[in-house]
């Protein structure tokens, strides 16, 4: 009785104790982020002095290199690890005039991995693709004409305000005509496209191959000033992204005959055969250091904008996270891993290289913790598939204080994920890895991928409670007596094909990209 008496005390001072610290850590990690927020001065130091960070050009490399840098000055190790090569590619000035028939320069800038112009540019005239192409023949015979010229390829808008802005001012019956007449504008487009024998996807190499100067697209984004910037599909003739605003000037133009000119500067240089890097900081456990924790965001960006959004922000949140950790936590019982992921934008290529190349690491993840959607605070948690995801997710969001969950509503058992982001390439391989979906802020419209994707789009009180949302977790997931599950929830049936969902499968990463 006596014995068990002592054990039951120890048991209760254990018990206590821990609370005590528990408590303890979790108070100074609120009150670090509120003193001391490093976020501001980390997006700054990537978005406008490193800038975008498009897969194998310079910037990627140089941001790289300030990230192992960054990790380094708090004491962390940390490394870059190359999976693979890429094309290299680096952008110079973009700058385009309208020189006829009046003067005027227009907003727009060359794709990724465009070609460039000749040193002293090109002045050529604009045209568009034929208003009624009858089959491809006809297109064939059209072709002849572009040579020298260049081709508006994208269908001019017929508003260029969003819907949001028709909703708040149009008449009920003017809204509801525009978008009448846009959807027959969208149906006719399509059909005159299909007609030529091509697909949007096909048609600038036909136009390149027939000896058009340049291709010139508009990808608006349904919102004010914004445009949706990817990649170049010519080899040898540049294709540019012009705001829509200046695009329907020229298409405009082109179709009423007055025959525009236009004299464009692109300057870029190709850099060869590249490496691909992810950059992997690592604070070791030190009671189950082959456990692990991985907090995750992809590194890269599209580079239409500086990449602020998508994806400074989730890859500042794991760095202050890490430095935050380090300084209060700086024994944690299970290792931590921060996972910036090159490669994202092609296929989460750096992610799944890791996994491919890291079966130990990935066998005893405890958990992945993964952001990439936006600046907006943290809202929605899936539960990603695993069973007891509740039991885990749900035991460390209790000991969160209620400022920084209240709005966080959660999804148990979930459904796996099959891509769309890096923790996709760790559910794939049976590991308990979650999306920290954020808040929207506009995000599809006016960032995701767009020539607005900078600084001043960051809202640092959002960043900032997802940082003490997912730093009070890591340490939470670290301490926990236990282990995980992996166990894998009976998936639904898919309201789309009628059949049941099966798992995601592990896929391989692009080693060698963009070089055909």
């Amino acid at each position: 009785m006596k014995k068990t008496t002592l054990l039951l005390s120890f048991l209760i001072v254990g018990s206590t104790l821990f609370a005590q610290e528990k408590e303890t850590v979790i108070n100074s990690i609120i009150e670090e982020i509120k003193q001391n927020s490093q976020v501001e001065q980390l997006a700054f130091e990537l978005t406008d002095e490193i800038g975008p960070r498009l897969v194998g050009t310079p910037q990627m490399e140089k941001a790289h290199q300030w990230a192992v840098s960054k990790f380094s000055s708090w004491g962390i190790p940390a490394e870059n690890q190359e999976y693979g090569t890429w094309r290299g590619w680096e952008r110079g000035i973009t700058h385009i005039d309208l020189i006829s028939p009046r003067v005027k320069t227009l907003a727009g800038m060359q794709l990724a991995w465009s070609a460039p112009t000749p040193k002293k540019g090109i002045t050529a005239e604009v045209i568009t693709l034929p208003t009624t192409i009858a089959d491809s023949s006809s297109f064939a015979s059209w072709l002849s004409k572009v040579k020298g010229k260049f081709v508006l390829v994208s269908m001019p808008q017929k508003t260029g305000r969003p819907d949001y802005n028709w909703e708040e001012f149009a008449t009920e019956a003017s809204f509801e005509k525009m978008k009448e007449e846009r959807s027959a504008q969208i149906d006719t487009w399509n059909s005159n496209i299909r007609n030529s024998g091509y697909s949007s996807r096909t048609l600038d190499a036909a136009l390149e191959k027939a000896g058009a100067a340049g291709i010139i697209q508009s990808q608006w984004s349904r919102g004010f000033g914004a445009n949706k910037i990817f990649g170049s599909r010519t080899k040898t003739i540049p294709t540019i992204d012009i705001l829509l605003e200046d695009y329907g000037l020229l298409y405009r133009l082109a179709e009423n005959g007055k025959k525009p000119q236009i004299r464009l500067l692109a300057e870029s240089k190709e850099l060869g055969e590249v490496p691909t890097l992810n950059t992997i900081a690592t604070i070791k456990g030190t009671e189950k250091p082959e456990e692990y924790i991985v907090l995750s965001a992809h590194f890269d960006s599209w580079d239409g904008g500086s990449g602020a959004t998508d994806n400074a922000t989730g890859t500042v949140t794991m760095m202050e996270i890490a430095r935050i950790l380090k300084k209060l936590y700086p024994n944690p019982k299970r290792s931590i891993i921060v996972g910036l992921w090159g490669g994202e934008e092609q296929g989460l290529n750096g992610s799944r290289a890791f996994v491919e190349d890291n079966p130990a690491i990935v066998d005893n993840i405890q958990v992945v913790f993964n952001q990439d959607n936006g600046t907006g605070r943290v809202v929605s948690i899936n539960g990603q598939g695993f069973l007891h995801s509740y039991d885990f997710l749900g035991r460390w969001l209790h000991e969160v204080p209620e400022e920084y969950k209240s709005e966080i509503e959660t999804t148990f058992p979930g459904t796996p994920s099959g891509g769309g982001s890096d923790h996709s390439s760790f559910v794939a391989a049976g590991a308990p890895a979650f999306m920290m979906s954020s808040l929207n802020w506009s995000y599809w419209n006016y960032t995701w991928h767009t020539n607005l994707d900078t600084y001043d789009k960051i809202v640092f009180d959002d960043v900032k409670n997802n940082v003490a949302l997912i730093a009070i977790m890591t340490y939470l997931a670290s301490e926990d007596p236990q282990k995980t599950s992996r166990e894998q929830a009976v998936l639904p049936i898919s309201r789309w094909s009628g059949n049941q969902m099966e798992w995601p499968t592990p896929r391989d990463a692009n080693r060698k990209g963009g070089l055909d």
